[in-house]
């Protein structure tokens, strides 16, 4: 009992102290997502040279994506055009970190560690992308798109921004990170709780260089988003684990997983793989190494647990307030996940599935059909709806399908519907 006291009560802290940063991250992430057009980056990033892979690694940087949206929109950005090198930038550099990451780093580890993530995932995005352009022998490019991503995205009335920002920061996105931000707070809650307070200055993980090495492995596998990534750094840093294996954790954690490096093994190849795994091991092992060396441990205290960093009782009011309400909309998006399963699974038992295709337009890679699946999932007459890119199209199962119904919940997300194909 007296166990899962502790731990609670470090869940609590933990929560308390992210929740007004995590909950602006996700504002931030909104907008970023209503005001830049999906395409707009996409020309930049065709060119085999340093510009488009520095012009990759700056776009990826704040984009809140964890390796579910980040895999598809590299691969989908691979495929319209981009170089091997801009992609590979892409991919090593938006997972690490992202607007919601930064802000919560910045709660719970301070601000060097704030600053240090960015800078760190932008120098080894470049350098990995810049790696896989001066080694790659294939010289054929996929052909991009006639017409430039931007114009072909749907237009949107600006009186309805708000309503956009709200939809993709508490709905689409949440549902990106939720499972991940809440396996990291139990964990560091966990870490917390069982790990004692001197056991990395007590066992061989106090030699740095074991220490990274043993987390670098450990990491590899060990997928987490960039957000749920730094409570566990934090407690880890708390229980004397040094500043620069920690780092190895940030990079690397959010960076590596066996799915990623599945994906990019098919779609890149293996030579592409091999560089993108050796710029996030050799990169994490030498900004280590270099925070440990050039800046004293000082510099890297986490955030107590007990006794947070903003004294003021506005403040307080303030992370209570954030922590009530980001709890309510985790509640909410559980709940209607679970709704979606259970009507999911009563239409698989009904004898008269209705079915019928509607064309999509605006649609333009694995995000953009993501985005109109789960809107049309939400509605109580669909069961099942599946996307084809290449065809502009969806087909949908349910049942008493209202097309009316179907048109709004498309055009909500930021979509066009051009007609039912058949019934």
């Amino acid at each position: 009992m007296e166990l899962l006291i502790q731990f609670l009560n470090a869940l609590i802290s933990l929560t308390r102290e992210m929740a007004p940063y995590l909950l602006l991250g996700f504002i931030v992430a909104g907008i970023l997502h209503v005001y830049v057009p999906e395409g707009a980056f996409n020309k930049w990033f065709g060119n085999k040279n340093l510009k488009s892979v520095v012009y990759a690694a700056l776009m990826g940087i704040p984009l809140p994506l964890c390796s579910c949206g980040v895999i598809p929109t590299g691969i989908s950005i691979y495929k319209e055009g981009a170089s091997k090198g801009a992609t590979v930038s892409f991919l090593i550099s938006t997972p690490q970190t992202g607007v919601d990451s930064i802000m919560v780093t910045y709660s719970l580890l301070g601000f060097p560690f704030a600053l240090a993530r960015p800078f760190i995932a932008l120098v080894t995005g470049v350098l990995g992308g810049w790696v896989v352009n001066k080694t790659d022998d294939d010289e054929s490019t996929i052909k991009k798109n006639e017409s430039n991503h931007a114009d072909k995205a749907p237009s949107m009335k600006r009186e309805h921004s708000l309503k956009r920002i709200w939809s993709y920061a508490f709905d689409e996105f949440l549902g990106d990170i939720a499972d991940w931000l809440l396996i990291g707070l139990l964990l560091a809650g966990v870490i917390s709780v069982i790990i004692p307070e001197d056991f990395f200055k007590s066992v061989y993980l106090k030699n740095e260089l074991s220490s990274m090495l043993i987390v670098l492995v450990a990491s590899i596998p060990f997928y987490v988003c960039a957000t749920g990534s730094v409570p566990i750094a934090a407690a880890l840093l708390m229980k004397g684990l040094n500043p620069g294996a920690v780092l190895v954790f940030l990079m690397a954690g959010p960076a590596t997983n066996m799915a990623t490096m599945t994906v990019i093994s098919k779609t890149l190849g293996k030579k592409t793989l091999i560089i993108y795994i050796g710029s996030l091991v050799v990169g994490s092992i030498v900004f280590g190494l270099l925070i440990n060396h050039l800046f004293p441990k000082s510099f890297f205290n986490a955030i107590s647990v007990s006794n947070g960093h903003h004294a003021g009782s506005i403040w307080i009011w303030v992370e209570w307030i954030s922590v009530l309400f980001l709890s309510l909309i985790l509640i909410r998006f559980y709940s209607m996940k679970f709704m979606n399963f259970l009507r999911k699974q009563k239409g698989e038992k009904s004898v008269s599935t209705q079915e019928l295709t509607i064309g999509v337009t605006g649609m333009t890679c694995e995000n953009c059909a993501a985005r109109v699946e789960a809107s049309l999932l939400q509605l109580d007459t669909v069961n099942e709806s599946k996307v084809n890119l290449q065809n502009g199209t969806v087909q949908i199962k349910g049942n008493n399908i209202v097309v009316e119904e179907l048109k709004s919940s498309v055009e909500k997300v930021g979509y066009g519907f051009s007609k039912l194909i058949e019934e």
